[in-house]
């Protein structure tokens, strides 16, 4: 038989009558006959970060329970109460009446599909520690092993100084079974993050992926991604590089794993891909960067053949089947913005060996971008980057020859970077960009050839 244990949840709403929707949440967890609701934190409004811009702002506060349920049975319950209370997953972060996450279960670290504990997000959070601090300051996170109130000072510190409070009634309807003078007063404070940074953090809760993330543009995507807040894996065939990558993401105050897969090979190609999806249990941003290098080093001299072969299953064969089974799992989830790249030339053409080779590969995918959009929508949007002269390793050497001809292309007049890159993907996948999808988008400087 399950022994009782002390299971933290917090609660949401950004929709109607947000505080009468709490009230009913946590009567509805009392009236469960195996929970019982022992604390209520006060009342919090906070502003929406992430999802569709222009959402109304959330009451949110952090509950104590005890309970006989297993953790999958009490995640059960709550997700009942939301289905109850008319909570209707249409996307990430959007507008709900309520939201209910479970935080923590006894001292318990579960990993399964669906049910991660203690909430893989909640140490960096301030609206999820600031109500909780005041029902459980001493309570230890057992994968951090640091308490609350500890974790909450941490934040605060990286954040600016916390805006004044205003009082506001105080909540009730949970008084049959938890006595009033156990409710704290309900009050409204902004979180200084959220208050400061919505702008400059809109990526803030998503979960992304960059193949081909240990050098070059993939690099710079994954540093600009982490630096709007979303969540980064980084993908590599180097394990040193890559987790020299992921502590760099992570002293932003972003989670970051790295996954280490050869693209080359289609079957690694799904088990890269349900492998991600399994590490944070979904993810909302996916982007197809990695790319077979056949210019420089060894790889320069090969014959015409080889090269074709490389990009094929790399640059094109990966992109297509990692797409397609990504695109399958994000639709389903309701939610989710697929990037690939293409090159800006393989619409106008380019002399030479190079030109026919990436414009056959690149090309291709550009067209099954377009496709893929629109076999996804409207649940997952799909576009596709168009790079053109980008001084990534080959540009670095690029004779003088070469580098006369990139200024004279390029109506900008200089090379572009991996950061001009990064920044257009991080606009792109971003809720600013949620009109777009199917399209090209060349990054390029203006070259119209």
């Amino acid at each position: 038989m399950q022994h009782q244990v002390t299971a933290y949840i917090a609660l949401g709403s950004n929709q109607g009558d947000r505080r009468d929707f709490l009230d009913r949440a946590i009567q509805a967890l009392q009236e469960h006959p195996d929970i019982e609701v022992t604390q209520v934190s006060s009342f919090h409004e906070t502003s929406a970060v992430g999802g569709p811009p222009g959402q109304p702002s959330f009451l949110n506060a952090a509950a104590e329970l005890e309970t006989d349920l297993s953790a999958r049975e009490l995640l059960d319950a709550l997700l009942e109460v939301e289905r109850t209370l008319g909570r209707i997953r249409r996307e990430r972060h959007g507008p709900r009446t309520i939201d209910l996450d479970l935080l923590l279960y006894d001292d318990q670290v579960i990993q399964e599909p669906g049910l991660i504990v203690p909430h893989p997000a909640m140490h960096e959070r301030w609206f999820v520690l600031k109500p909780l601090a005041e029902i459980a300051p001493q309570v230890i996170h057992p994968l951090l092993d640091a308490t609350i109130h500890d974790l909450l000072e941490q934040l605060d510190q990286k954040l600016p100084e916390a805006l004044p409070v205003q009082e506001a009634p105080v909540a009730t309807g949970i008084s049959e079974k938890l006595p009033a003078d156990e409710i704290s007063g309900s009050s409204i404070s902004l979180s200084p993050r959220e208050a400061t940074k919505t702008l400059s953090r809109e990526l803030t809760g998503l979960r992304a992926l960059v193949t081909g993330a240990t050098g070059g543009i993939g690099r710079a995507i994954a540093v600009e991604l982490a630096a709007g807040g979303a969540d980064v894996l980084v993908h590599g065939r180097r394990k040193d590089v890559a987790q020299e990558l992921a502590g760099l993401l992570q002293e932003v105050g972003i989670q970051s794993q790295v996954l280490l897969a050869d693209l080359a090979e289609p079957e690694h190609c799904r088990q890269f891909v349900e492998q991600a999806w399994q590490t944070w249990n979904g993810l909302d941003i996916w982007i197809n960067n990695a790319g077979a290098d056949i210019l420089t080093g060894a790889s320069a001299r090969w014959p015409f053949e080889r090269k074709l072969d490389e990009l094929l299953d790399v640059d094109l064969m990966a992109t297509v089947l990692m797409s397609r089974e990504v695109g399958r799992l994000m639709k389903a989830q309701g939610h989710g913005v697929l990037v690939n790249m293409g090159w800006d030339q393989a619409e106008t053409g380019m002399e030479g060996d190079s030109g026919q080779l990436f414009g056959a590969v690149k090309g291709a995918v550009m067209a099954f971008s377009k496709s893929l959009a629109l076999t996804l929508a409207p649940e997952v949007r799909v576009n596709c980057l168009a790079p053109g002269w980008i001084r990534t390793a080959w540009g670095s050497g690029a004779s003088a020859r070469w580098q006369e001809r990139v200024q004279k292309e390029t109506p900008l007049g200089r090379w572009g970077t991996p950061e001009d890159v990064a920044a257009v993907t991080r606009w792109l996948v971003s809720p600013a960009a949620q009109f777009i999808t199917g399209q090209i988008i060349r990054v390029n400087g203006g070259a119209v050839r």
